[in-house]
C-alpha cells in the first residue's frame, strides 16, 4: 500500500488502507485517515489532517505555510474532510493566528490548479473549478459551485447552492441559491437547476424566487426588502437563511445586472 520511493516521516499517522504512491512526501505533523489516496509527487505538509477516503492526485501541495505576510510560524492545520478529491496541483494553505486552521468539507472537489488560501472555510459538496483562487479567510457554504477561474476577494462569503459563472470576480458577498456571473458580477436569477437536482420541490424552489423577486425587482433597497421579505414570507428555514445571509454581510452582496 505505501511505496518505498515515498518520503514518509516516522511521527506521520498514517491509517489503515492509506496508499502512497512513489515519490510522495508526507511530512511529521500530518494525520491521513483510513483508505485515503496520496498519488505521486504530492506533498503533505505540516499540519495537514486529511480524512477518509480521500484522493489527492499528483503534484497537490496540502498545508503549506501562508502566503501572508503577517504569518510568524504559528502553530497551524488544514483540515480535509471525507471522500474529498483534491486535484493536480492544487494548493491548500494552512491557517495563521487569525483563525488557526483551513477547513474543505466532505465530499468536496478541488480541480486542478485551485488554490486556497490560508483560513479559508469550505463547507460540504463545494466545487472549486479549475484554475480558481481563493484569498485569505473566505467562507464558501454546502453545495456551492465556483466555476473555472473565479477569483475570490479575501474576507467574502459565498452562499449555499450556488453558481458562479466562470471568470468571475467575487469581491464582495454571494447571498445563497443563486445563479451570478457577468463584470461586476451580478444577480442573474434562481440557480433553479441546482435546486431541482439536489431535490428540493418546486414549491420551495418558488417561494425562494419570490424572496429574491422582492430583494432584487421591487425597486426598494435591501433594508427596505428585508423588512418586506420578513413581513410578508412565513419564517421558515430557508427565508431566514436568506436574511441571516444578508444581515450579517460585512461586504455588502452583489446586486442585479
Amino acid at each position: 500500500m505505501i511505496s518505498n520511493l515515498a518520503f514518509i516521516h516516522p511521527e506521520a499517522k498514517i491509517g489503515k488502507d492509506v496508499i502512497v504512491e512513489p515519490f510522495a512526501y508526507i511530512a511529521a505533523n500530518v494525520t491521513i485517515d483510513e483508505g485515503t489516496w496520496i498519488g505521486p509527487n504530492s506533498t503533505i505538509m505540516d499540519g495537514a489532517r486529511i480524512g477518509k477516503k480521500c484522493r489527492i492526485f499528483p503534484s497537490a501541495v496540502i498545508s503549506g505555510i501562508p502566503q501572508d505576510l503577517k504569518f510568524r510560524g504559528e502553530e497551524s492545520t488544514v483540515e480535509i474532510g471525507d471522500n474529498t478529491t483534491i486535484r493536480e496541483c492544487a494548493t491548500v494553505n494552512r491557517g495563521t493566528a487569525a483563525v488557526g486552521k483551513t477547513i474543505v468539507g466532505n465530499n468536496c472537489l478541488l480541480m486542478a490548479y485551485s488554490h486556497i488560501g490560508h483560513d479559508c472555510f469550505i463547507g460540504n459538496n463545494v466545487i472549486v473549478g479549475n484554475s480558481t483562487a481563493l484569498a485569505g479567510e473566505v467562507d464558501i457554504d454546502d453545495f456551492a459551485i465556483l466555476s473555472a477561474g473565479t477569483m475570490v476577494h479575501q474576507f467574502a462569503h459565498i452562499g449555499a447552492h450556488v453558481m458562479i459563472g466562470g471568470g468571475a470576480k467575487v469581491r464582495i458577498d454571494v447571498p445563497p441559491f443563486i445563479k451570478a456571473d457577468r463584470d461586476p458580477l451580478s444577480f442573474l436569477g434562481l440557480n433553479s437547476v441546482g435546486l431541482t437536482r439536489r431535490g428540493f420541490e418546486k414549491e420551495r424552489i418558488d417561494e425562494i424566487h419570490e424572496i429574491y423577486r422582492a430583494i432584487y425587482q421591487r425597486g426598494m433597497n435591501f433594508s427596505q426588502a428585508l423588512e418586506f421579505v420578513e413581513k410578508e414570507f412565513k419564517s421558515s428555514p430557508d427565508r431566514d437563511y436568506i436574511l441571516e445571509f444578508i444581515r450579517k454581510s460585512e461586504r455588502g452582496i452583489i446586486r442585479a445586472r
